[in-house]
């Protein structure tokens, strides 16, 4: 594993991050390949949302800076790198009063990482807990 490679993977992550506070979809369509997808279990059922649809989520709601929220959430926990062109980031990031943790799948297509999926879970915390 290249020092290189890792720059640049965690480039395309904090991409992702600053696209998710700042409500930047240019940003995340920068970081998530077209065909790209977030996956998630919802009361026991899959939830599938294609890149585009998601977009248009977070372009419908307040970002967390402009709702004043700190980034004191956003922390990558693990970077595997598989081979060449595949890799996996661990990472925590929130839309208060929720938390998530993500799996990014990332491949590199071209000489650039991208992500190609995000599998993810979140936590609600408790409304006297949230930061005001």
């Amino acid at each position: 594993m290249t020092d290189s490679a890792i720059t640049d993977i965690l480039a395309v992550v904090q991409i992702y991050l600053d696209g998710l506070y700042e409500g930047d979809t240019a940003k995340l369509r920068q970081a998530f390949h077209p065909a790209s997808s977030l996956f998630a279990a919802a009361d026991g059922k899959l939830m599938h949302v294609p890149r585009e649809e998601w977009c248009k989520m977070v372009e419908g709601r307040a970002s967390p800076k402009a709702n004043g929220q700190g980034r004191e959430y956003d922390r990558i926990l693990s970077v595997d790198r598989t081979g060449p062109d595949t890799a996996m980031v661990k990472l925590n990031c929130a839309i208060l009063p929720r938390v998530f943790t993500d799996y990014l799948s990332l491949i590199r297509l071209d000489g650039r990482w991208v992500v190609i999926s995000k599998t993810f879970t979140a936590e609600t915390l408790p409304a006297e807990t949230v930061p005001a």
